[in-house]
């Protein structure tokens, strides 16, 4: 079974009160879709990066986030090799400062050899140019 890093974007959309902007609310659909079709055909996993990411904001939406985290696998973080490869993402200069947990979400799928990173953020995780210039990383 193919195993799927599902990033922090992914777990808002899928809980979140359906948005009035068509394009939210067409990766909300997209989301809950592929939640419901197709999860089971993937080993699905977290990190503490996205539970924490989950922990913030709206306490009724941070409810429904930590649900969903809450049964999946995180996948452990280690200084020695996570912790070392999101510090040389960030390093290369191919994100910003405020990214790190954006290179840290890259660095545990990498670590873990996952087969997807499963993401809604196209800025700097669903970006091919970026991708590449991290696979070099």
């Amino acid at each position: 079974m193919e195993r799927v890093y599902l990033e922090t974007s992914l777990i808002s959309y899928l809980v979140a009160r359906p948005s009035r902007d068509l394009l939210v609310a067409a990766h909300q659909q997209v989301t809950q879709e592929w939640w419901t079709n197709r999860r089971s055909q993937f080993e699905c996993s977290v990190s503490q990066v996205v539970i924490d990411e989950a922990s913030l904001g709206d306490p009724a939406e941070v409810q429904k986030r930590l649900a969903i985290v809450s049964v999946l696998p995180a996948l452990e973080i280690t200084a020695a090799a996570a912790g070392a490869l999101t510090e040389a993402i960030m390093l290369a200069g191919m994100l910003p400062a405020h990214a790190v947990g954006d290179a840290a979400h890259v660095a545990v799928a990498a670590v873990h050899a996952t087969d997807y990173l499963l993401t809604w953020n196209c800025k700097h995780l669903a970006n091919a140019q970026i991708a590449r210039r991290i696979a070099l990383v």
